[in-house]
C-alpha cells in the first residue's frame, strides 16, 4: 500500500487504493482584489473620511463661529440703534415720533430683521410686525413675546438698552430674526447653504483625485512588485538567470537587490554544484579505470598479482583520497562553512617559516627555494587566517615545484604595497601560454605543456589558493611567460573585513 503525498496539503492514506501523486508547483490561487485596486480603494475610503470628518468639524465648530458672527452683527445693530435713541431721548426728554423713529431706522437694514421697541412700563411703541411699520405707538402693554412672533429672550434675540441723559433706563430695543431662531437672516441662510454645497463640491472633487492618485500611486508600487514576482517565476521554472532589476533606497527597491542577490547567490550555488559533479565524475573515472584495468587483468592471470602491480592499485586509491579531501576542502571554501579566523600575524615570518620547511624537499627534487624579504622592517602585520593563507603558500611551493625543471629556481618573497600585503612565489619553470592564462584557477584545469608532464597534480590546488584569497577580500595575480616561469603574487589586505552575501555572489 502506498501513501498519497501532495506538497499542497496533507491527505489521509486510503486503506483500498494504490494511486499516488506529486506536484512541484502550487495551483494558481483563487482571484482576489488586486493589490493596486485595493490601494485605490484605500486612498478613495481615506478620502471619504477626511471629507466626513471635514464636515463634522465643520457643522460643529463653523456652523458655532457662524451663527455668533450674525449674532454679533444683530448686537451690533441693536447697540448702535439704541446708542442713537439715547441721545435723541435725551435731548427730547420724552418718548416720541423722533425718538421711535430711530427703531425704524434699524428695520430699514433688511427686511429679515424684526425690531420691537420697548418702554419701561412694558408698553410696545415699535414692532415691526404691525401691518404698517409706520404706525410706530400702538399704546399697548402686550408684553414681549406673547402673542407676537418675537422670539422668547434668549440666543434668538439680542437686546439694548436706551437710557436719558441722566443715565437712567428708559426702554429697551429688541432685534431679531425673521424666521430664524438662529439670528440668520435669508442672505445668511442664503450664505451657508451655498458654503456647504461647495463643501461638499469640494469633498466629491478630493474624492475623484484621491481614487485618480491612489490609481497612479499603486501602479508605481505594484509595478516594481510585479517585476519580483514575475523573476520569482522565471527562477521557479528554471530559469536561474533571470533578474528583477528593481534598485533604490526605499524598500522596495532594497527588496528587490536583495531578491537579486539571493537569485545569484541561489544561480551560484546550483552551477557550484553543477560543476562539482561533473568535475568529480570526470576526475575520478581516470582512477577508477586505472585500477579497475588492473584488478581485472590479475584477476584473469594476465597480470600477476605481485607487489608492483598491488602498488599501482595503492597508488591510485592514495591519489583518489588526496582528491576526494581537495574537493572537500574547495566546497566548504566556496559554500562559507569554513570560517576564517582572522588574527594579527606576521606574514614575513609565516612565509619564511614555510620556506625553511619545504627547503629540504625541494633540494631533494634538484630545485633551488629561498625567501626575499621585500619590506623596510622586516616584519609585516595583517589580520589574516594564517592557517588558511599558509595552505595557499604551500599550494603555491607545491605547484611551482611541480612544473619546474631541474637545477630551476623558486624565489618566495614578501612586501607592503599601501593597505595590502603581497605574497609572491616565482618560478622558472614551464611557463603558462597567454591564452591559457584566465583558466588558471578553474578546477580540474592543466594546460596542454603541463599534462604532457608526469607531475601528478590534482588540478584543484590553484582553485583552492583562489577561494581562500576571496574568503579574505583579496585578489592574486599571475604573470607567466612560455619556457621562462610564472609568477603568482596573492594580495590580502591588512585589515579584514567580512564579505557581505553580495560580494559573495559577486566573487
Amino acid at each position: 500500500m502506498a501513501a498519497k503525498f501532495s506538497t499542497e496539503r496533507r491527505v489521509r492514506p486510503e486503506a483500498d487504493s494504490t494511486r499516488g501523486s506529486w506536484n512541484t508547483i502550487k495551483r494558481e490561487p483563487k482571484k482576489e482584489g488586486s493589490y493596486s485596486g485595493r490601494l485605490t480603494l484605500a486612498f478613495a475610503a481615506t478620502a471619504v473620511m477626511t471629507a466626513l470628518m471635514f464636515v463634522v468639524v465643520l457643522g460643529v465648530v463653523w456652523e458655532g463661529q457662524f451663527k455668533a458672527y450674525t449674532r454679533q452683527n444683530m448686537q451690533t445693530i441693536a447697540n448702535s440703534t439704541a446708542s442713537v435713541m439715547s441721545r435723541t431721548y435725551a435731548e427730547q426728554g420724552e418718548w416720541n415720533s423722533d425718538v421711535i423713529s430711530g427703531a425704524l431706522m434699524a428695520s430699514s437694514v433688511s427686511e429679515d430683521i424684526g425690531v420691537r421697541l420697548v418702554d419701561s412700563d412694558g408698553m410696545v411703541l415699535f414692532d415691526t410686525t404691525t401691518q404698517d411699520r409706520s404706525d410706530a405707538v400702538r399704546g399697548s402693554h402686550e408684553q414681549p413675546g406673547e402673542g407676537s412672533p418675537m422670539p422668547r429672550e434668549g440666543d434668538s434675540v439680542v437686546s439694548a438698552t436706551i437710557a436719558d441723559a441722566y443715565g437712567n433706563k428708559v426702554g429697551t430695543l429688541y432685534i431679531w430674526a425673521l424666521g430664524s431662531e438662529a439670528m440668520l437672516t435669508r442672505s445668511d441662510q442664503a450664505f451657508r447653504q451655498s458654503s456647504y454645497v461647495a463643501i461638499g463640491w469640494a469633498a466629491a472633487i478630493a474624492i475623484a483625485l484621491a481614487c485618480v492618485i491612489g490609481w497612479f500611486v499603486s501602479r508605481s508600487l505594484t509595478k516594481p512588485i510585479n517585476r519580483i514576482t514575475k523573476t520569482a517565476s522565471q527562477i521557479r521554472n528554471g530559469d536561474l538567470t533571470a533578474r528583477s532589476g528593481v534598485t533604490g533606497t526605499d524598500e522596495i527597491g532594497r527588496l528587490g537587490e536583495t531578491f537579486d542577490d539571493m537569485a545569484s547567490s541561489l544561480e551560484r550555488d546550483l552551477k557550484l554544484e553543477h560543476r562539482l559533479t561533473s568535475d568529480v565524475a570526470h576526475e575520478l573515472r581516470t582512477p577508477l579505470m586505472a585500477m579497475l584495468a588492473t584488478v581485472e587483468a590479475m584477476e584473469d592471470q594476465v597480470l600477476p598479482a605481485d607487489e608492483e602491480h598491488l602498488e599501482v592499485v595503492a597508488s591510485e586509491v592514495r591519489r583518489l583520497s588526496r582528491l576526494v579531501d581537495a574537493m572537500l576542502k574547495l566546497s566548504r571554501l566556496e559554500n562559507g562553512s569554513t570560517e576564517v579566523k582572522a588574527e594579527s600575524t606576521d606574514v614575513v615570518y609565516l612565509v619564511k617559516s614555510l620556506v625553511s620547511a619545504q627547503h629540504q624537499l625541494f633540494h631533494e627534487k634538484g630545485l633551488h627555494l629561498r625567501f626575499v624579504d621585500k619590506t623596510n622592517r622586516g616584519e609585516c602585520y595583517a589580520e589574516l587566517d594564517p592557517d588558511l593563507i599558509r595552505e595557499a603558500v604551500v599550494n603555491l611551493l607545491s605547484n611551482a615545484m611541480r612544473y619546474t625543471n631541474e637545477d630551476g629556481w623558486v624565489v618566495a618573497s614578501v612586501a607592503q604595497d599601501k593597505q595590502d600585503v603581497l605574497i609572491s612565489v616565482q618560478d622558472t619553470g614551464i611557463g603558462i601560454a597567454k591564452e591559457d592564462i584566465p583558466q588558471t584557477f578553474s578546477r580540474f584545469w592543466r594546460s596542454d605543456a603541463s599534462r604532457e608532464r608526469a607531475s601528478g597534480g590534482l588540478g584543484v590546488g590553484l582553485s583552492i589558493v583562489k577561494e581562500i584569497v576571496d574568503r579574505h577580500n583579496g585578489t592574486i595575480s599571475v604573470e607567466s611567460e612560455l619556457g621562462r616561469g610564472t609568477t603568482f603574487t596573492l594580495h590580502i589586505p591588512m585589515t579584514h573585513q567580512k564579505r557581505t552575501s553580495k560580494q559573495a555572489a559577486q566573487a
